[in-house]
């Protein structure tokens, strides 16, 4: 696998992507190397304000979401390429891992590495991972490991028509504005239209923006902050979008071994998780 090296943060993801949806001819598998990149610091004032959209405390150590976020433009970089399989406009983030080794102060210089992995069929097209990692000083510190779908299906599969449990009792209550689309994309990076855009909402089947789902997350892990283990690992599933604006439950359980199940439902559920210890 080759490794490549980025000496400095990729800009014009978007108008890459957007390129990337010309007709073309794409390969079937997905590339074999890794982006890396070295000695990436934390701007604390762009620190700050992800904590504020996010709902985290205001502190020195870095959220468990927040290297996804320094790792973002690799990830954005590697799929509009033109030796990604599928265009990335369109895919569908649909599952999400996250193993914490250790506290990361916002002090420390990060290496990060990025690859795509594991391409597999799925019942409405095509699965696949993207793989980020982080190190301090040659040791890992964090994981992130993305779920992808790229749809080739053109049925409905009745996702969203079937009838769902009744979620428990929600131990929270929030009322998500209309404007979290455009705050999390300013702190993100993440600039997708359709969750900052009515008109490119609609383009992809939605009546109206949606909540990022890296921002449902991290906002429910924020509600648990100040309760989680020192190692862990939190996977969440994405399930039906939040639309913006909403007012959800959250819901969370301690299971007994310093772990938690979670979930963020409205009418629908939008966010299933768990925290597992090592």
């Amino acid at each position: 696998m080759a490794v490549v090296e980025v000496t400095s943060e990729p800009s014009g993801l978007y108008l890459r992507a957007a390129l990337g949806l010309l007709p073309s001819r794409r390969p079937a598998t997905l590339p074999d190397s890794v982006l890396q990149r070295r000695g990436v610091t934390v701007d604390r004032d762009h620190l700050a304000r992800y904590n504020r959209v996010c709902e985290f405390r205001l502190g020195d150590t870095l959220p468990p979401t927040y290297p996804h976020i320094l790792a973002f433009p690799l990830a954005m970089r590697l799929m509009s390429g033109r030796d990604f399989p599928f265009p990335v406009v369109g895919i569908v983030h649909i599952a999400n891992r996250i193993t914490v080794h250790r506290a990361i102060d916002a002090g420390e210089a990060l290496n990060l590495t990025v690859r795509c992995e594991n391409l597999r069929p799925h019942e409405r097209g095509q699965q696949f991972d993207v793989v980020a990692e982080a190190a301090s000083d040659g040791v890992p510190v964090w994981r992130g490991v993305s779920a992808y779908l790229s749809k080739t299906a053109t049925k409905s599969d009745g996702h969203g028509k079937r009838d769902h449990p009744l979620p428990p009792a929600p131990t929270a209550r929030w009322r998500v504005p209309a404007g979290i689309g455009g705050e999390y994309a300013e702190v993100s990076g993440d600039r997708n239209p359709i969750h900052t855009s009515r008109v490119g909402a609609r383009v992809f089947g939605f009546p109206r923006p949606i909540a990022h789902g890296m921002w449902s997350k991290a906002r429910s892990l924020a509600a648990l902050e100040g309760r989680l283990p020192a190692e862990y690992t939190v996977d969440v599933a994405f399930k039906q979008p939040i639309l913006l604006p909403s007012t959800v439950g959250f819901h969370a359980a301690d299971t007994g071994d310093g772990g938690w199940e979670f979930r963020v439902d409205g009418t629908k559920p939008h966010l299933a998780g768990v925290v597992t210890p090592p």
